[in-house]
């Protein structure tokens, strides 16, 4: 994770999709926007999958594409997306490998517990590299503020 900062190369990943694998590599030249978040069909995760969705135009219109990453099937992945109608992809990540390159598999703690999970979090990168991260997302307004980010590069 030491690695994992601004201005650094984006860990290469592979991730499975519902049209197939999705790489890093299908980026090249281009922006992308790497959200990691921790479970489909949950109160934070369809909120920011929705506010994402919801200026998904904004941000094809930036020239940005967008992922979102869980370690959700693809076949929970599919009744996500279908039942909020969500416009951005999501890649499912069963074993966590891609979180952790990312460093976003994370110790938290909830009613004094201490647990492993994913970090909300938030990955701009451009032509392969990391532009902008954004840590322990707080949902309301992150999407806008991404856009915003992405359309000033």
């Amino acid at each position: 994770m030491s690695d994992v900062i601004e201005g650094a190369e984006a860990p290469d990943f592979e991730l499975a999709g519902a049209d197939g694998p999705i790489r890093l590599a299908d980026f090249a030249g281009k922006t992308l926007v790497l959200y990691f978040y921790p479970k489909d069909d949950t109160t934070g995760c369809t909120k920011e999958a929705q506010e994402f969705s919801a200026l998904a135009a904004d941000f094809a219109k930036a020239g940005v594409s967008i992922l979102g990453v869980s370690k959700d099937s693809l076949k929970s992945h599919a009744k996500f997306t279908a039942k909020y109608d969500l416009a951005v992809p999501l890649g499912a990540d069963l074993e966590g490998e891609v979180i952790e390159r990312y460093g976003s598999w994370v110790e938290k703690n909830m009613y004094g517990r201490a647990y492993m999970g994913v970090e909300r979090s938030t990955f701009l990168i451009e032509d392969g590299r990391l532009t902008r991260i954004w840590r322990k997302v707080k949902v309301p307004g992150h999407a806008a503020a991404v856009l915003k980010a992405a359309q000033s590069l």
